[in-house]
């Protein structure tokens, strides 16, 4: 049975302009989006606004604690008079690295900074580019791999099919709400996500939801 009206998400004026459209696919098609969609109505997706800002967050949160990243960022976006690529790129070494960031976080810092400064990036163009192609750009930038340009393609560009098969999270996610906790493999959750098509960015957000008090954000 489908929810009623009542039961489907009131939006936050943020949300982007496919969320209820996605909200009301997920909620047809899949038993544990109809669970969890309306426990969160009050929330959605959410963009940062500037594509520096948002990839020099995903980098520094690399291999950290979300604590322990945002602490890092504090310290770091502390340093530049603006955080932009021409004022990090003025920053010293030392003082970055000792704001906590490492010496390999530091070199993809600098790298971020010198492909917005120098032009290297199709910013202007990414609106109508495709997800891939958009990806495979971002990759040849020093410390962004799939999983980061998939963050920026959901959390900067708001793409609404986007699958982060390396998204530990989303496996853990799927695993306790599809399989009863037990281990999920990519294929396993390609397959789950096929009720999700074309809206599988909405369904990945809630199941992130599903396992974090607060909203994730990059």
């Amino acid at each position: 049975m489908s929810p009623s009206p009542k039961e489907l998400p009131v939006l936050p004026a943020h949300a982007p302009a496919y969320w209820a459209e996605a909200c009301k696919h997920l909620v047809k098609k899949d038993r544990v989006m109809r669970r969890l969609i309306p426990q969160f109505s009050a929330e959605a997706l959410q963009t940062r606004g500037d594509p520096f800002i948002t990839l020099a967050r995903s980098i520094v949160g690399q291999q950290v604690s979300v604590k322990s990243a945002a602490s890092i960022w504090k310290r770091f976006s502390a340093l530049p008079a603006e955080m932009t690529p021409a004022q990090v790129l003025l920053l010293k070494v030392d003082d970055m690295r000792a704001a906590g960031l490492s010496a390999r976080k530091v070199d993809y810092l600098v790298d971020l900074a010198l492909h917005f400064a120098q032009g290297r990036l199709h910013v202007q163009e990414w609106a109508q580019m495709d997800d891939e192609s958009i990806i495979a750009e971002l990759t040849t930038i020093r410390g962004i791999g799939r999983w980061t340009a998939e963050m920026f393609l959901i959390f900067y560009l708001l793409r609404p099919n986007v699958l982060p098969l390396d998204d530990v999270g989303l496996l853990k996610g799927i695993s306790q709400s599809y399989f009863s906790g037990d281990p999920v493999s990519r294929s396993d959750a390609r397959e789950v996500a096929e009720a999700w098509k074309p809206w599988c960015t909405v369904a990945t957000w809630y199941i992130w939801r599903s396992l974090d008090p607060q909203p994730v954000a990059y």
